[in-house]
């Protein structure tokens, strides 16, 4: 089965995907991922791979007929990518070298592209599941595409935000929280000249930091060379942050937030990146309980403030091994 299904009381889609049930736990001595495979070519730096159990598809099933009055269905029309960081299994992303993950990000911005072609395709959502604390069940170092042919409830409501920030200032939301975030100064844990890297003022997670560019864009296509090369090194210096946060390889959620595409009335997202990474100490999850997932009331059990100063050492500590 593999349907989209409408919740009528958040007005949102859900994906049903009971083969992606049935996905196998990769046996210790193979990867499909890995060179010699016979899945990805013999020599790749960074690879795009079409999901072999995708939630959406652009030859979709038709729904079971299970629809009527209230309950509606849709075909799971949509797209699913792999995106592999490197050939070598257990290389993670704040191992590899800044080159390596400026090719990433060209990756990324090859895949967007490719995507946005289809009209079809309203959200592209580029996001990394990292670590068994977050239900890995490939450690080979990969992310994930999905292209949606809906922009999905979250992102929705930071568009509207956004959007009535501007009717309202004349302003864009997230530049004026940055130019705010900037002159407190407490929860800065990195910048370059295109990227800043904070912890929010309203971090729902202990570590959830977030990259948000300086300049105004909202798709990675809208970049520049060096905004491009910028990004590589946030990406790369916000993964090894928290990496460096307890030396141990940190779970966490990457999850890229781009305007969406075919939509022109969705035009004002400001490009950003927010991780959320499910641990509040080194040895201690931080589990989204029933006010968290039951009525999306978050509750984080330290001071941003505090925690942003850990993350500054953190980052400190990664960039000065790495000899930046």
């Amino acid at each position: 089965m593999a349907e989209l299904r409408w919740n009528p009381f958040i007005q949102d889609w859900v994906m049903i995907a009971s083969h992606r049930q049935d996905r196998p736990q990769m046996p210790k001595d193979w990867c499909p991922f890995c060179p010699g495979s016979g899945k990805v070519p013999e020599h790749y730096d960074v690879y795009e791979y079409d999901n072999d159990f995708p939630a959406l598809s652009t030859d979709p099933p038709q729904p079971d007929p299970v629809d009527g009055g209230l309950f509606k269905t849709r075909p799971s029309y949509g797209k699913c990518e792999v995106i592999l960081y490197s050939p070598e299994h257990n290389r993670t992303l704040p191992e590899l070298s800044l080159e390596h993950v400026h090719k990433l990000v060209d990756l990324w911005c090859e895949r967007f592209e490719k995507l946005k072609e289809n009209e079809n395709f309203k959200y592209i959502f580029i996001f990394e599941n990292r670590g068994e604390a977050v239900g890995v069940t490939m450690p080979h170092p990969h992310g994930q595409i999905y292209a949606y042919p809906f922009i999905p409830k979250k992102l929705e409501l930071e568009l509207k935000a956004q959007i009535e920030h501007r009717e309202e200032s004349g302003h864009c939301l997230l530049c004026d929280w940055l130019d705010q975030e900037t002159e407190a100064g407490l929860r800065i844990v990195y910048e370059n000249e295109s990227f800043l890297i904070y912890l929010p003022f309203y971090s729902e997670y202990p570590y959830g930091i977030q990259i948000a560019a300086k300049r105004h864009f909202g798709t990675l296509l809208d970049m520049t060379d060096k905004e491009r090369q910028d990004l590589a090194d946030a990406v790369l210096t916000a993964s090894g942050t928290l990496d460096a946060l307890f030396d141990m390889k940190f779970p966490y959620m990457m999850c890229m937030h781009n305007a969406p595409v075919n939509s022109e009335s969705w035009e004002d997202l400001h490009f950003h990146i927010e991780f959320f990474p499910p641990m509040r100490s080194a040895n201690k999850i931080k589990y989204n309980a029933s006010s968290e997932t039951g009525a999306w009331a978050h509750c984080n059990t330290t001071a941003p403030e505090a925690v942003a100063k850990d993350l500054r050492k953190a980052c400190q500590k990664f960039r000065q091994a790495r000899g930046w």
